[in-house]
């Protein structure tokens, strides 16, 4: 078979809309793209993230590349390119991402009860899921986000200052937490 015999246009469509998408992945646009709760929890994670790595461009990174991870998997479950096996794995990781996030705002809200092996564990699972998932569909480059992204919120001395005793952290992981009990209370976690 030629190149053009084997020409798939939704295929292009899909592959352009992906790069387009990677291109445009900054906070203004996530802000765009997403609710005001999700917005707000992205804006706290960056300055939670900034105050930990003493980088604005590190954190920048970081929820640039939250936004471009969630984007290109929107891209794809909106266009049907998940196998049955691999939407069972979208399930799976939904669990676990709401175990997480339930397993995040306990540790807030419930004071002594914080262990940061429990919700790195869990926020490692969660990234193994993910590129379980997209294991077919996205690039190398893309599997470097993901490690990217769960890595740094899953590293023990980031959630042991996230959850310390720093006022300007507890500042972060209140509205963090208020958001994601926002999202919880409306099924959208």
């Amino acid at each position: 078979m030629t190149g053009w015999e084997c020409f798939n246009s939704r295929s292009l469509a899909l592959q352009a809309q992906k790069k387009i998408l990677s291109k445009m992945a900054t906070m203004a646009v996530a802000n765009l793209l997403t609710d005001d709760v999700s917005s707000e929890i992205l804006d706290e994670l960056y300055k939670a993230s900034r105050e930990f790595t003493k980088s604005k461009k590190e954190a920048h990174k970081i929820v640039k590349d939250i936004i471009k991870i969630a984007l290109k998997i929107g891209i794809l479950y909106r266009n049907h390119q998940f196998s049955p096996d691999e939407l069972d794995t979208v399930e799976r990781f939904k669990k676990k991402m709401n175990h997480a996030a339930m397993t995040a705002v306990s540790f807030y809200e419930v004071d002594y009860t914080f262990d940061h092996h429990i919700l790195s564990e869990l926020l490692l699972e969660c990234r193994d899921l993910l590129h379980a998932l997209v294991e077919q569909h996205l690039t190398l480059r893309s599997h470097t986000r993901i490690d990217h992204v769960f890595n740094h919120f899953a590293h023990g001395e980031f959630l042991a200052e996230l959850y310390g005793d720093g006022e300007e952290y507890r500042l972060y992981l209140r509205k963090i937490c208020n958001g994601i009990n926002k999202l919880l209370d409306e099924g959208t976690l």
